[in-house]
């Protein structure tokens, strides 16, 4: 197989290739890239043999027939780039790993289109990306909510955009991919450590929730649990404030906020799935009752790079507004 011009794609049928339909063999020649980007490419007339454009994407290959593939120009992204700050903890030619600020939204949407952390990567990339699915772009791989904070992987190409999310994809305790969270919940857990396993799916009565759902509904969600501190806030020490680490398994919408929730130890701060009331002022210091996000954090990731096939790993610590309720509570004697 012969690559080329980078600007372009060939190659040759052999005899154990032939009779494959025309993009699942050229998905297979070139697994850098996704079948669906393939197919688009097929289908915009990108691919030639024998000097004719082949816009079958069922059309059967020969052996000994030579296709070329031209992909089109890559298109600006939609969002413009934006010269804002960004953590960026490690970077190389397919990926960055960005420890986000909470408050930062990650990917545009309504209401957010501008100052998200695409928009920044944009500007702090330029033409180092090589592109997402045509579109010069970074790719997400895997999102935190605006109000959590810690880290998060992001694809420059497509190879390694392919690869990552492949490793996100797979639900299993055993893989190399480890996504770990610290947060601050009301609250004791009993026991101290344990495995959440439900259904989460979209809430029957609020669409912008998730919820823990009945068998058979929702997709399956996998937490495990430790308590690394137990404070006793008030006069008798009666509120109880833990600092809880979580290990996902899968990686569902809120999950954590939502198995959080579930076993009844709610995230401090958390504008959906927290305590509709909390404790009074009297026995609890104002800045927990007043907390201005769910006090969430992606504290450490492990995957597989793309290229070197090495194990990368990275630990960030705790934000300076979650630090500080931790500060308040190893110095409080209660009110």
């Amino acid at each position: 197989m012969n690559r080329g011009n980078p600007k372009s794609l060939s190659c040759t049928v052999l005899t154990e290739e032939a009779n494959q339909r025309l993009d699942k063999f050229l998905t297979a020649k070139f697994p850098e890239y996704s079948r669906s980007r393939i197919q688009d490419w097929i289908e915009k007339n990108c691919v030639q043999c024998k000097d004719q454009s082949i816009t079958s994407l069922s059309h059967k290959v020969k052996e000994g027939e030579y296709y070329i593939i031209t992909p089109p120009p890559l298109e600006d992204a939609i969002p413009k780039p934006q010269a804002l700050n960004l953590d960026i903890i490690y970077e190389d030619e397919d990926l960055l790993v960005i420890n986000k600020a909470p408050g930062m939204v990650v990917h545009p949407a309504p209401g957010h289109y501008e100052s998200t952390m695409v928009n920044a990567l944009l500007a702090h990339c330029g033409d180092s990306l090589s592109g997402v699915g045509g579109v010069k772009r970074p790719g997400i791989v895997h999102r935190l909510d605006k109000d959590t904070s810690g880290l998060i992987v992001v694809a420059k190409n497509d190879t390694a955009h392919i690869a990552l999310s492949a490793q996100f994809a797979i639900e299993d305790n055993q893989k190399a991919l480890s996504r770990t969270y610290w947060a601050l919940v009301w609250g004791h857990p009993r026991p101290l450590h344990g495995r959440i396993k439900t259904q989460i799916g979209r809430h029957p009565k609020n669409r912008q929730k998730m919820a823990v759902v009945r068998e058979g509904t929702g997709k399956l969600a996998i937490t495990n649990y430790t308590t690394k501190k137990v404070w006793g806030v008030g006069p008798k020490k009666e509120i109880k404030i833990s600092w809880m680490e979580f290990i996902l398994e899968t990686g569902r919408t809120h999950q954590i906020r939502v198995h959080s929730h579930h076993i009844g130890h709610p995230i401090i701060g958390d504008p959906l799935y927290g305590r509709k009331t909390g404790p009074s002022t009297k026995i609890c210091p104002p800045e927990i009752l007043t907390f201005k996000r769910q006090a969430l954090h992606a504290a450490k990731l492990k995957f597989i790079h793309p290229r070197s096939q090495k194990i990368m790993e990275f630990e960030t610590p705790l934000p300076d507004d979650m630090s500080k309720i931790i500060d308040l509570l190893d110095n409080s004697k209660g009110k």
